[in-house]
């Protein structure tokens, strides 16, 4: 029925002032009519709200009498969906105009669905209908289960191999993920919280001042804080992965830069676990020193402190990423009872032994004299800063485990900044407090009192009672320059300083050893490091790296029994370090290559600041250590020289490619700025190659001379119904363009749809390239089977070098004896291929059953083999095989395949004859010049050939060398031919003959009313007019080919000047007549012809 605006389809008016979203209830019904005109007036909508109840999603207010109509819609709209009757497409019904928008369509509405990778851990990747699906037509045999039109139309439906990868994601739903509480702020604040808080800093209060610690702090704190910026822009633009830091370069920047600084970041964080083991050690080996409970000697106590404290931690990590959340929330319980114990035990009242060691509480006194710096012999600011910026390090121990995180583009951002704030909180808070209590200097004597009359030297001390002038002419044990242990010292309980180094040592190798090996995982995964493929698999419902965990501890075994990490300690710093500036240089040139994909959500950052993080990054290695900081740069060079090479089969979209897209289209567009120049002329070319995989011999020649020089364009044609035409292209267009790139054939893969191969051939001509970056040369094949071919065929071959020339483009034909396409031989290989791969699964399938049936007996062997049937295909297997080895050795051309890869071949010592017949510009020349500083080809070398006057044969020689020095062409030899315009000799002149009888007309043997008639009914025949007219240019085709026989017959390749037929006065197969004899018998023929616009030039 048709629908109208009555009153008895519409049960309310639209009103005129109505909001954006609405929902107008629609029923077809005539027995409601008299209820819709009893309600005249319009309903009252409210507009839609978009909160996060589901119930608030859409409000509407009813007047009473359509409260029921709707509430009896709500109970029975969705039951009668699922009804069998209800066809996904049908509009007729009651229910199609009472569903939600985007259930009564086959397109589909917006949903996260389709936006996610496949196989992705957060959800189901869903396949939107496609465009053809929508644009098309709908077939009239469409089955649809009940209530399949809303699955497809909300794109709820999915391919098996999806229901299989989300099946899988389903069995991780147990998987322990973190927030950003347990899973960032407090594994960042751990590892930031290391041992040089208790034993580090007071020492560079002491050295650098108050002031100045200050400034390390903050310095250090900048580099972080920017660095935390960054990590949190490139965290928050787009879905995160396990892997850290890895992770974020690799996405950013591509996998040559993640891959290098994944895999020494890896090794850091394994070699960190090493690092903080045997600091650890060596506070327990303090301690059993003092106790006199030495083990061996302090070196092996150390290795075996150290040995078993990281297989406890080994087992700790094993376990489960949960039972290691828990050890590390009860050691930063540990660590912050210190830090407190600390800040308590500076306002306790000092004792008379704790001021003999300097520690006086606050004083005025002290803080004035520690705020300025007293640098020791060869300490210095930046000595001091190097120092202490390992203690800043950190930040990224949260990202590390990204994929164990809940949200990790909320937690990082959060939890990484919060820390970062905390921990400097902290440290300047320690710095102030400890430089405004402890002096400089202290001899822990007890009996250094001042005694009346006694001459003080007029430091806080001497105002304080104490004397200590003695340690500025010997070493002294005690105050901020000279004891460790400051801390412990002016701590309220001791003891729990030594439990806070423990837990800062402990913590930082809990967190390298499950950082490492997550991050090593992630680099193993993405398979940039083939040997490493072993580590990529996952245990358990976390995934857990458990191959990696154990590569981490025997790494760091290593480096604990080695025992001797000064050496190693700052390369690791750099290495991170390393990873912090590529972070930076990530946001930055992310924002810089102005792609449309980067949108990161926090957008607290700034390019230009993530820049100068990168690079402050880089000055603050070589401050640490220049020698680390050169072998630093020299691994991470040797690995991303090892990545570009090996060229990983990757697409993460990265700013690299953004930036390469930003380049080229900026270069682009600044050419079409700059008149074109002759000196910069290159041959740009169209190759007429249909599928590149099917003419490579044709693909070849012309990359031969636009390799890295100029625009090479594989093109096709596709002819016959639109609609079929358009889908085929469009399916294979990637793949083409995969086989260029994968035969490392520079050249770019175009296609288009046409009613007839001219008019394809046509567009592309008009409308390829970019800018300057247009096709200037067609390159086409000879059509060898001219003679065999419908008279369209020849019209539209003929027609495309009009064309060109109409366009004022230049054309090139190739013509080698076997002719280009191996379409039929690739045919033939597909199928070789397939049998051979069912050959391969019948014998495995085969073997299996045999495996199974072991030990049953002959009887069940044989019942399982009938059952199976084996005995029977097998025969039918090898007939087909041998039909195709029959076929392949009958129909398989050797020759062709042989003829197919000439020009990859390398060219031996020969030449490349020019037959420089017109002057065209120059192309005739200077493609085969190209040739020749090819590699393939610079062995061949140039033979000229000119026509001229046979009376002048030396003169116009020395005319054309002279030209050629002139354009800087090296030749070996030029020949003057004075005989080319005589008559050709009567044998080849009868075999011509012979080539254009069947197409001649014959109408002077005729009567004038038959020969009209003829020439009417078979226009494209050639007149003996006709004939006559061209009958010179005849013999000179026919005279040229005897004197390329005669001079060019051993050639490498010959060049020649393409003959042009003039429009409307050479008929089609009268130039075809006289391309093949003027080819015929020859090597390689190129036969060339510009635009008659110079291509070379002899002016600087």
């Amino acid at each position: 029925m048709s629908l109208n605006n009555s009153s008895n389809v519409f049960l309310d008016p639209v009103p005129s002032n109505t909001t954006r979203f609405q929902v107008n209830v629609i029923n077809e019904s005539h027995d409601n009519s008299a209820a819709a005109d009893a309600n005249t007036d319009p309903p009252h909508y409210e507009e839609t709200s978009f909160g996060n109840e589901a119930h608030n999603r859409l409000r509407i207010s009813f007047r009473p009498g359509n409260q029921e109509r709707y509430d009896n819609f709500l109970q029975n709209g969705e039951s009668a969906k699922a009804d069998a009757s209800f066809h996904a497409y049908d509009s007729h019904t009651n229910t199609y105009y009472l569903q939600t928008f985007g259930h009564n369509t086959v397109d589909a509405v917006p949903k996260i669905e389709y936006y996610r990778n496949t196989g992705s851990i957060s959800g189901p990747k869903v396949n939107r209908p496609s465009l053809l699906e929508i644009h098309e037509q709908l077939a009239k045999n469409v089955a649809v289960a009940p209530g399949s039109a809303d699955r497809v139309a909300n794109g709820e439906g999915m391919s098996g191999d999806e229901e299989t990868e989300n099946k899988e994601a389903d069995d991780k739903d147990g998987a322990v993920k973190f927030g950003w509480v347990k899973g960032v702020l407090v594994r960042c604040m751990l590892n930031i919280w290391g041992v040089m808080l208790f034993i580090r800093l007071s020492w560079i209060v002491g050295e650098a001042g108050i002031g100045l610690g200050v400034l390390i702090i903050l310095l250090s704190t900048m580099v972080t804080s920017i660095t935390g910026l960054s990590t949190s822009a490139i965290a928050t633009n787009g879905f995160v992965r396990g892997g850290g830091a890895y992770y974020l370069i690799s996405r950013s920047l591509g996998p040559e830069f993640g891959g290098s600084i994944g895999l020494i970041f890896a090794f850091a964080n394994a070699v960190a676990v090493a690092m903080y083991v045997v600091g650890f050690a060596e506070t327990v080996v303090d301690l059993l020193k003092e106790s006199d409970s030495m083990m061996v000697d302090p070196t092996n106590d150390i290795r075996i402190i150290g040995s078993i404290t990281v297989v406890i931690l080994l087992g700790i990590s094993v376990a489960g990423m949960e039972w290691e959340a828990k050890a590390q929330v009860l050691l930063l319980v540990i660590l912050l009872i210190a830090i407190a114990n600390f800040f308590i035990g500076t306002v306790i009242p000092s004792n008379n032994e704790k001021r003999s060691r300097g520690f006086f509480n606050y004083q005025a006194s002290i803080f004035a004299e520690n705020f300025g710096p007293s640098f020791t012999k060869n300490e210095g600011f930046f000595s001091v800063f190097a120092i202490f910026f390992p203690a800043a390090t950190g930040i990224l121990a949260g990202a590390n485990i990204s994929g164990d995180l809940e949200d990790p583009q909320d937690a990082i951002p959060r939890g990484t900044m919060l820390a970062i704030f905390i921990t400097t909180v902290a440290y300047i808070g320690v710095a102030i407090c400890v430089g405004a209590c402890v002096v400089r200097d202290a001899t822990g004597n007890v009996n250094d009192t001042i005694i009346s009359g006694m001459n003080c030297n007029g430091s806080a001390a001497c105002g304080l009672g104490y004397d200590f002038s003695r340690c500025q002419h010997e070493r002294c044990e005690y105050g901020l320059m000279n004891n460790f242990q400051v801390m412990s010292m002016v701590s309220g309980f001791g003891p729990l300083i030594t439990a806070g180094i423990f837990s800062a040592t402990l913590s930082s190798a809990l967190a390298s050893l499950v950082s490492a090996p997550k991050v090593f995982q992630a680099l193993c995964k993405d398979n940039i490091y083939t040997a490493l493929q072993f580590f990529a698999k996952g245990y358990g419902k976390n995934n857990e790296p458990l191959r990696g965990y154990f590569l981490t501890f025997v790494i760091a075994m290593a480096f604990i029994l080695i025992a001797e990490l000064n050496t190693i300690a700052p390369i690791i710093s750099n290495f991170f370090l390393a990873s912090y500036a590529l972070i930076n240089f990530s946001c930055f040139h992310a924002s810089y290559a102005k792609s449309p994909g980067w949108r990161p959500a926090y957008g607290i950052y700034n390019m230009w600041v993530s820049l100068f993080g990168a690079v402050l990054c880089c000055a603050v290695m070589f401050v640490i250590n220049w020698q680390a900081a050169i072998i630093t740069y020299a691994i991470e060079f040797f690995l991303y020289i090892y990545v570009t090479y090996k060229k990983p089969d990757v697409n993460w979209g990265s700013s690299t490619q953004a930036l390469s897209y930003v380049s080229a289209l900026d270069n682009a567009l600044e050419l079409t700025t700059v008149e074109d120049h002759v000196k910069n002329f290159r041959p740009q070319c169209i190759v007429l190659t249909g599928a590149p995989m099917t003419r490579p011999a044709l693909l070849d020649i012309t990359h031969a001379f636009t390799k890295n020089s100029g625009l090479c364009i594989c093109c096709e044609v596709f002819v016959g119904p639109r609609k079929l035409c358009v889908k085929e292209m469009n399916s294979g267009m990637a793949k083409k363009q995969a086989w260029l790139i994968k035969n490392k054939i520079k050249a770019f893969y175009a296609a288009v749809a046409a009613d007839c191969f001219r008019d394809g051939v046509r567009s592309l001509l008009q409308a390829s390239g970019l800018g300057r970056m247009k096709p200037n040369t067609l390159v086409i094949g000879y059509k060898k089977n001219w003679r065999k071919a419908p008279l369209a065929e020849i019209e539209n071959y003929v027609g495309i070098i009009h064309d060109a020339f109409d366009f004022e483009i230049g054309v090139v034909i190739v013509r080698i004896s076997q002719g280009f396409d191996i379409s039929q031989v690739l045919q033939v290989q597909d199928e070789l291929e397939k049998l051979e791969q069912e050959r391969l699964a019948l014998e495995a399938t085969i073997k299996d059953n045999e495996c199974e049936e072991e030990g049953r007996g002959l009887r069940g062997l044989f019942k399982k083999a009938g059952k199976l049937n084996i005995t029977k295909p097998a025969p039918k297997k090898d007939s087909s095989i041998n039909t195709i080895q029959s076929m392949h050795v009958g129909e398989f051309n050797q020759k062709l395949v042989e003829a197919s890869t000439q020009f990859k071949k390398k060219q031996g010592k020969g030449t490349i004859d020019v037959w420089w017949l017109f002057d065209d510009g120059g192309l005739t020349l200077l493609i085969p010049y190209i040739l020749t500083i090819r590699k393939k080809w610079k062995d061949c070398k140039l033979r000229i050939y000119v026509g001229g006057k046979i009376n002048r044969i030396e003169e116009e020689k020395i005319t054309m060398a002279s030209l050629l020095s002139k354009f800087r062409i090296k030749f070996a030899e030029i020949h003057i031919i004075g005989d080319i315009n005589i008559k050709p000799n009567k044998e080849s002149w009868k075999v011509f003959e012979e080539m254009i009888e069947p197409y001649r007309l014959h109408e002077s043997c005729k009567d004038l009313t038959t020969a009209e008639k003829l020439k009417r009914e078979t226009p494209w025949k050639i007149t003996d007019a006709a004939l006559e007219a061209v009958k010179e240019k005849s013999y000179r085709q026919v005279r040229l080919n005897e004197l390329l026989q005669e001079h060019s017959r051993a050639a490498n390749l010959i060049v020649l000047s393409l003959p042009v037929a003039r429009k409307g006065s050479i008929s089609d197969l009268m130039y075809m007549a006289w391309l093949e004899i003027l080819t015929k018998n020859l090597p390689p023929v190129l036969l060339v012809r510009g635009n008659h616009k110079n291509v070379l030039t002899f002016y600087s």
